[in-house]
């Protein structure tokens, strides 16, 4: 952040103080709140940013903070929103103090003020309670006909297809330590508390019909949760904050292989690609659903754990063929810390990474008849069955005819037998 004032004013000593104001850059703010917000666990969020300036300048600037303020939230946005608050921790050095305000962030900037409010400070990491969740997901989301014409990505249905699903998941029913969740009581007991979400059967996403189905994307795998709560909370907001990281850790995901696909040239990197298996880039930006001919696979990151504060991990997000040294630039970097040298503080609970397949329609219908056998031999079968079910249809007419007669037979045999 910088200062700026009228060049004029400079030789007025402590007149220009008055007359300075911030310059953010609050594309930069943005884009650091929402990768820290990528780092952080269920229960703790971006609420906000802090400035350290004087209160002249300060004041000045209510306008470009409120701006900053509204970048910041939309870029780490909650799914689970109960307020469009957003707080402002001014530091000031001249005098020096602290105070804090929030920002109520409307359809118009132009009409928010920043308005104080209390700001306590305790010790409140080392009083979390903690949840864990190891939350296992098989989605099969349909690629339509009218998307595929459309120009939409796999990354824009996956998108879609996680959104949904997190609507769905806002209801399941949860089990904690082996107990059903009822009621909203705060959790009285310490130590690590294991949460298994239990979700209904139906996790098909879209209902189309038959002709409009081109294509099947397939994502499974399995997602480590964390999530910490205050004492006095219940332990329903626990649940809540579980579901709520699970889906942002899915679209964070997605949004790694995003970033990773806008930073790629647009030729082909030899050994990227190999048999079936399609790159970052092509898979999210380039590929075209109605080419969709054969099974395609992709790899997502993996979700790993590194010790922060008062026993609280954040995450990060590394690729299949990233090793846990990545994580010292990027704990330097977003969060101002040193990455444990020790390789086995870090925590890598997930054995099965997410993964996706997409499979033309009739490669998941009739996988057996399907999948080996090309158009052109397709419509061969097709024809060869129509002429062999027409031969069978006479074969049946023939068979019934000769017995029909040879009933026929004996029963004027008989009648003759009789008269004589």
């Amino acid at each position: 952040m910088e200062t700026t004032g009228n060049k004029d004013d400079k030789r007025k000593g402590s007149k220009s103080i008055s007359l300075a104001s911030l310059s953010i850059d609050n594309d930069w703010v943005a884009e650091h709140a929402r990768q820290v917000q990528r780092m952080l666990v269920g229960g703790i969020k971006v609420i906000g940013v802090y400035v350290w300036v004087s209160d002249s300048c300060f004041k000045n600037s209510t306008m470009m903070l409120c701006q900053t303020l509204k970048g910041v939230a939309e870029a780490a946005a909650h799914l689970e929103t109960d307020s469009d608050e957003r707080l402002l921790l001014h530091i000031s050095y001249s005098p020096r103090r602290w105070t804090c305000r929030y920002c109520v962030l409307p359809a118009n900037i132009k009409s928010t003020s920043l308005k104080p409010c209390d700001f306590k400070m305790g010790k409140v990491l080392s009083s979390f309670q903690t949840f864990r969740c190891m939350y296992n997901f098989d989605l099969r989301l349909p690629i339509s006909y009218d998307s595929a014409s459309n120009g939409q990505t796999l990354g824009d249905i996956l998108r879609r297809g996680i959104s949904v699903h997190g609507k769905e998941l806002k209801g399941a029913k949860a089990m904690i330590d082996g107990h059903l969740v009822v009621n909203d009581e705060p959790c009285s007991t310490d130590g690590m508390h294991e949460v298994e979400l239990l979700e209904s059967f139906m996790n098909y996403i879209g209902v189309c019909s038959e002709k409009d189905v081109v294509g099947i994307l397939i994502f499974s795998g399995s997602v480590c949760s964390f999530a910490h709560l205050n004492s006095k909370e219940p332990v329903s907001q626990a649940v809540a904050d579980i579901k709520d990281d699970i889906i942002r850790s899915l679209q964070s995901r997605l949004d790694v292989i995003c970033d990773e696909a806008d930073d790629l040239s647009s030729t082909e990197k030899g050994g990227r690609e190999a048999n079936n298996e399609i790159s970052c880039g092509k898979l999210v930006s380039h590929f075209v659903l109605h080419e969709l001919r054969k099974t395609c696979y992709l790899s997502f990151p993996r979700r790993v754990f590194v010790p922060w504060l008062a026993g609280i991990y954040i995450c990060d997000y590394l690729q299949s063929f990233e090793t846990v040294e990545v994580l010292k630039d990027h704990c330097v970097e977003l969060m101002s810390m040193e990455a444990p040298s020790d390789a086995s503080k870090v925590l890598e609970p997930e054995v099965e990474a997410p993964s996706l397949i997409t499979k033309s329609f009739w490669e998941v219908v009739v996988p057996f008849s399907y999948a080996s056998i090309s158009s052109s031999e397709k419509s061969r079968t097709v024809s060869t069955r129509a002429e062999s079910g027409q031969a069978t249809n006479f074969t049946v007419v023939g068979l019934v005819a000769a017995v029909f007669f040879l009933i026929l037979s004996v029963i004027v045999g008989f009648l003759l037998v009789q008269r004589s």
